[in-house]
Protein backbone atom coordinates (compact mmCIF):
# COMPACT_ATOMS: atom_id res chain seq x y z
CA UNK A 1 0.00 0.00 0.00
CA UNK A 2 0.83 3.49 -0.43
CA UNK A 3 0.03 6.38 2.19
CA UNK A 4 -1.29 9.22 1.06
CA UNK A 5 -1.25 12.29 3.42
CA UNK A 6 -3.16 15.50 3.34
CA UNK A 7 -2.03 17.86 6.46
CA UNK A 8 -4.99 19.87 8.01
CA UNK A 9 -3.00 22.35 9.76
CA UNK A 10 0.47 23.71 10.55
CA UNK A 11 0.16 22.86 14.42
CA UNK A 12 -0.81 19.09 13.46
CA UNK A 13 -3.22 16.22 11.97
CA UNK A 14 -3.29 14.59 8.51
CA UNK A 15 -5.94 12.39 6.79
CA UNK A 16 -4.38 9.14 5.27
CA UNK A 17 -5.40 7.41 2.40
CA UNK A 18 -4.34 4.67 1.05
CA UNK A 19 -5.02 2.22 3.71
CA UNK A 20 -7.67 -0.68 5.07
CA UNK A 21 -7.27 -0.60 8.76
CA UNK A 22 -9.26 -3.86 8.75
CA UNK A 23 -6.46 -5.55 7.10
CA UNK A 24 -3.20 -7.14 8.69
CA UNK A 25 -0.78 -4.31 9.90
CA UNK A 26 2.71 -5.22 8.49
CA UNK A 27 5.81 -4.42 9.61
CA UNK A 28 6.21 -1.51 7.11
CA UNK A 29 3.20 -0.12 6.86
CA UNK A 30 3.63 -0.45 10.93
CA UNK A 31 6.84 1.89 10.74
CA UNK A 32 5.10 4.08 7.84
CA UNK A 33 1.86 5.24 10.05
CA UNK A 34 4.60 5.17 13.45
CA UNK A 35 6.04 7.95 11.00
CA UNK A 36 3.43 9.86 9.99
CA UNK A 37 2.15 10.20 13.89
CA UNK A 38 5.27 11.44 15.08
CA UNK A 39 5.16 14.40 12.58
CA UNK A 40 1.38 15.04 12.83
CA UNK A 41 0.16 14.05 16.37
CA UNK A 42 -3.37 13.08 15.16
CA UNK A 43 -4.23 10.89 12.15
CA UNK A 44 -7.65 10.42 10.56
CA UNK A 45 -8.73 7.40 8.16
CA UNK A 46 -12.23 8.06 6.18
CA UNK A 47 -14.44 5.00 5.38
CA UNK A 48 -13.60 2.39 6.91
CA UNK A 49 -15.04 -0.43 8.05
CA UNK A 50 -13.85 -2.07 10.99
CA UNK A 51 -15.01 -4.82 13.51
CA UNK A 52 -14.18 -4.48 17.38
CA UNK A 53 -11.81 -6.71 17.23
CA UNK A 54 -9.76 -5.50 14.14
CA UNK A 55 -9.41 -1.99 15.97
CA UNK A 56 -8.27 -3.95 18.70
CA UNK A 57 -5.84 -6.34 16.28
CA UNK A 58 -4.77 -2.37 14.62
CA UNK A 59 -4.18 -0.98 18.00
CA UNK A 60 -2.27 -3.57 19.55
CA UNK A 61 0.55 -3.58 16.92
CA UNK A 62 1.64 -0.32 18.43
CA UNK A 63 1.83 -1.31 22.19
CA UNK A 64 0.31 -3.14 25.11
CA UNK A 65 -3.69 -2.00 25.71
CA UNK A 66 -4.97 -0.52 28.71
CA UNK A 67 -8.92 -1.86 30.22
CA UNK A 68 -10.41 1.57 31.32
CA UNK A 69 -11.11 0.72 35.10
CA UNK A 70 -14.50 2.69 34.76
CA UNK A 71 -15.96 2.80 31.01
CA UNK A 72 -17.89 -0.22 30.02
CA UNK A 73 -15.92 -2.44 27.56
CA UNK A 74 -17.18 -4.36 24.56
CA UNK A 75 -18.15 -7.93 24.85
CA UNK A 76 -16.04 -8.94 21.87
CA UNK A 77 -12.83 -7.46 22.86
CA UNK A 78 -12.53 -6.00 26.83
CA UNK A 79 -9.77 -3.62 25.83
CA UNK A 80 -12.59 -1.61 23.34
CA UNK A 81 -13.84 0.98 25.48
CA UNK A 82 -17.33 1.48 24.75
CA UNK A 83 -18.51 5.19 25.05
CA UNK A 84 -22.38 5.82 24.74
CA UNK A 85 -24.08 8.62 25.79
CA UNK A 86 -27.29 6.34 26.52
CA UNK A 87 -25.32 4.24 28.50
CA UNK A 88 -22.82 6.15 30.55
CA UNK A 89 -22.97 10.22 31.25
CA UNK A 90 -19.72 11.63 29.22
CA UNK A 91 -19.67 14.97 30.53
CA UNK A 92 -16.00 14.06 31.59
CA UNK A 93 -14.71 14.39 27.98
CA UNK A 94 -16.25 17.82 27.47
CA UNK A 95 -13.07 19.13 28.43
CA UNK A 96 -9.54 19.36 27.27
CA UNK A 97 -7.70 16.48 28.57
CA UNK A 98 -5.13 13.68 27.87
CA UNK A 99 -6.43 10.11 28.18
CA UNK A 100 -5.74 8.25 31.52
CA UNK A 101 -2.73 10.61 32.99
CA UNK A 102 -4.03 9.03 36.67
CA UNK A 103 -1.34 6.00 35.91
CA UNK A 104 2.10 5.56 36.00
CA UNK A 105 2.55 4.87 32.26
CA UNK A 106 -0.12 7.21 30.24
CA UNK A 107 -1.17 5.93 27.12
CA UNK A 108 1.18 6.55 23.86
CA UNK A 109 -1.91 7.09 22.11
CA UNK A 110 -5.78 5.74 21.10
CA UNK A 111 -7.60 4.74 18.34
CA UNK A 112 -10.79 5.73 18.16
CA UNK A 113 -13.91 4.23 16.12
CA UNK A 114 -16.88 6.31 15.25
CA UNK A 115 -20.09 3.90 15.59
CA UNK A 116 -23.17 6.02 15.57
CA UNK A 117 -23.23 10.00 15.45
CA UNK A 118 -26.12 12.67 15.66
CA UNK A 119 -27.26 14.02 12.88
CA UNK A 120 -25.25 17.80 13.77
CA UNK A 121 -23.04 18.01 16.03
CA UNK A 122 -20.65 15.26 18.22
CA UNK A 123 -17.52 17.02 17.11
CA UNK A 124 -13.95 16.27 18.36
CA UNK A 125 -11.04 18.81 18.59
CA UNK A 126 -7.57 18.08 19.36
CA UNK A 127 -4.68 20.56 20.23
CA UNK A 128 -0.71 19.81 19.95
CA UNK A 129 1.25 20.24 23.24
CA UNK A 130 4.07 20.66 21.32
CA UNK A 131 3.06 23.73 19.27
CA UNK A 132 1.95 24.92 22.87
CA UNK A 133 5.45 24.30 24.20
CA UNK A 134 7.13 26.25 21.45
CA UNK A 135 4.95 28.93 21.50
CA UNK A 136 5.84 30.10 25.35
CA UNK A 137 8.17 33.14 25.70
CA UNK A 138 12.29 31.74 26.79
CA UNK A 139 11.90 33.14 30.64
CA UNK A 140 8.64 30.79 30.90
CA UNK A 141 10.01 27.34 29.66
CA UNK A 142 12.84 28.11 31.96
CA UNK A 143 10.72 28.40 35.08
CA UNK A 144 8.98 25.33 33.84
CA UNK A 145 11.44 23.34 33.19
CA UNK A 146 11.82 20.85 36.78
CA UNK A 147 8.37 21.49 37.82
CA UNK A 148 5.92 18.71 38.43
CA UNK A 149 1.61 18.23 38.68
CA UNK A 150 -0.58 15.91 39.92
CA UNK A 151 -2.89 13.98 37.95
CA UNK A 152 -6.00 12.46 40.13
CA UNK A 153 -8.65 10.47 38.23
CA UNK A 154 -11.26 11.88 40.33
CA UNK A 155 -11.08 15.09 38.67
CA UNK A 156 -12.94 13.60 35.33
CA UNK A 157 -14.38 10.52 37.58
CA UNK A 158 -16.08 12.24 40.57
CA UNK A 159 -17.89 9.85 42.80
CA UNK A 160 -20.79 12.22 42.84
CA UNK A 161 -21.61 10.80 39.02
CA UNK A 162 -19.62 7.63 39.47
CA UNK A 163 -20.55 5.73 42.52
CA UNK A 164 -24.36 6.05 42.50
CA UNK A 165 -24.82 2.09 42.91
CA UNK A 166 -22.96 0.06 44.88
CA UNK A 167 -21.43 -1.58 42.14
CA UNK A 168 -20.31 1.97 40.85
CA UNK A 169 -19.09 2.42 44.70
CA UNK A 170 -17.17 -0.47 44.63
CA UNK A 171 -15.68 -0.51 41.38
CA UNK A 172 -14.52 3.32 41.96
CA UNK A 173 -13.17 2.84 45.16
CA UNK A 174 -11.27 -0.20 43.76
CA UNK A 175 -9.99 2.44 41.09
CA UNK A 176 -8.91 5.01 43.70
CA UNK A 177 -7.08 2.09 45.73
CA UNK A 178 -4.99 1.00 42.35
CA UNK A 179 -4.50 4.78 40.74
CA UNK A 180 -4.09 7.16 44.06
CA UNK A 181 -2.80 10.78 42.54
CA UNK A 182 0.56 10.46 40.71
CA UNK A 183 2.44 13.31 39.65
CA UNK A 184 3.88 13.73 35.80
CA UNK A 185 6.36 16.30 34.62
CA UNK A 186 4.69 19.77 33.76
CA UNK A 187 6.74 19.44 30.29
CA UNK A 188 7.51 16.33 28.51
CA UNK A 189 10.39 15.37 26.22
CA UNK A 190 8.60 12.93 23.42
CA UNK A 191 10.38 9.53 24.18
CA UNK A 192 10.40 8.95 20.31
CA UNK A 193 11.12 12.46 18.69
CA UNK A 194 12.73 14.19 21.69
CA UNK A 195 10.61 17.26 21.35
CA UNK A 196 9.28 19.15 24.56
CA UNK A 197 5.45 19.31 25.22
CA UNK A 198 3.09 20.38 27.55
CA UNK A 199 1.64 17.13 29.52
CA UNK A 200 -1.31 19.30 31.35
CA UNK A 201 -4.80 19.30 31.14
CA UNK A 202 -8.20 20.23 32.98
CA UNK A 203 -9.57 16.84 32.79
CA UNK A 204 -6.72 15.15 35.47
CA UNK A 205 -3.99 17.85 36.50
CA UNK A 206 -5.21 19.42 40.01
CA UNK A 207 -2.38 21.04 41.50
CA UNK A 208 1.58 21.73 40.94
CA UNK A 209 4.69 20.28 43.13
CA UNK A 210 6.72 22.95 44.67
CA UNK A 211 4.59 25.98 44.27
CA UNK A 212 2.37 27.32 46.90
CA UNK A 213 -1.19 26.68 46.09
CA UNK A 214 -2.48 29.83 44.75
CA UNK A 215 0.41 30.35 42.15
CA UNK A 216 0.06 26.34 41.10
CA UNK A 217 -3.28 27.28 40.40
CA UNK A 218 -2.82 30.41 38.29
CA UNK A 219 0.11 28.77 36.10
CA UNK A 220 -2.22 25.87 35.72
CA UNK A 221 -4.88 27.90 34.46
CA UNK A 222 -2.79 30.08 32.18
CA UNK A 223 -1.47 26.98 30.51
CA UNK A 224 -4.98 25.15 30.33
CA UNK A 225 -5.98 28.52 28.60
CA UNK A 226 -2.66 28.65 26.56
CA UNK A 227 -2.55 24.90 25.06
CA UNK A 228 -6.75 25.10 23.51
CA UNK A 229 -6.01 28.76 21.62
CA UNK A 230 -6.87 28.40 18.18
CA UNK A 231 -3.62 28.05 16.39
CA UNK A 232 -2.76 24.98 18.35
CA UNK A 233 -5.87 23.36 17.55
CA UNK A 234 -8.11 21.37 14.45
CA UNK A 235 -11.55 20.64 15.17
CA UNK A 236 -12.64 17.26 13.15
CA UNK A 237 -16.54 16.51 11.97
CA UNK A 238 -16.93 12.66 12.19
CA UNK A 239 -18.42 10.77 9.65
CA UNK A 240 -19.47 7.12 8.98
CA UNK A 241 -16.58 5.15 9.21
CA UNK A 242 -13.97 7.16 10.57
CA UNK A 243 -11.41 6.29 12.67
CA UNK A 244 -8.78 8.37 14.45
CA UNK A 245 -5.06 7.84 15.65
CA UNK A 246 -3.44 10.15 17.82
CA UNK A 247 -0.38 10.42 19.75
CA UNK A 248 -2.26 11.02 23.86
CA UNK A 249 2.09 11.93 24.90
CA UNK A 250 1.61 15.44 23.01
CA UNK A 251 -1.86 16.32 22.00
CA UNK A 252 -5.06 17.06 24.50
CA UNK A 253 -8.75 16.87 23.30
CA UNK A 254 -11.76 17.61 23.38
CA UNK A 255 -15.56 16.11 22.67
CA UNK A 256 -17.99 18.40 21.67
CA UNK A 257 -21.15 17.63 24.16
CA UNK A 258 -23.65 19.86 21.63
CA UNK A 259 -26.02 16.92 20.47
CA UNK A 260 -28.33 15.75 23.32
CA UNK A 261 -30.74 14.51 23.14
CA UNK A 262 -29.37 12.54 19.84
CA UNK A 263 -26.83 9.16 20.83
CA UNK A 264 -23.71 9.34 20.01
CA UNK A 265 -21.75 5.91 20.04
CA UNK A 266 -17.83 5.92 19.90
CA UNK A 267 -15.08 2.30 20.59
CA UNK A 268 -11.79 3.81 22.07
CA UNK A 269 -8.88 1.41 22.09
CA UNK A 270 -6.07 2.94 24.36
CA UNK A 271 -2.55 1.92 23.63
CA UNK A 272 0.16 2.02 26.72
CA UNK A 273 2.90 4.77 27.05
CA UNK A 274 5.86 4.37 29.38
CA UNK A 275 6.62 6.96 31.94
CA UNK A 276 6.70 10.72 31.15
CA UNK A 277 10.00 12.19 31.37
Amino acid sequence: MSLQLTRLSPALGAVVEGIDLARPLDDELRRALNEALLRHQVLFFRGQDITPLQQRNFAVRFGDLHTHPIYPQHPDAREIVVLDTDVVDLQDNAIWHTDVTFIETPPLGAVLAARQLPELGGDTLWASGIAAYEALSASLKARLEGLSAVHDFAKSFPLTRYGLTDDDRRRWDETRRKHPPISHPLVRIHPESGRRALFVSEGFTVAVNDLPEAEGQALLQFLFAHQSRPEFSIRWRWQPGDVAFWDNRCTIHYAVDDYRPARRVMHRATILGDRPY
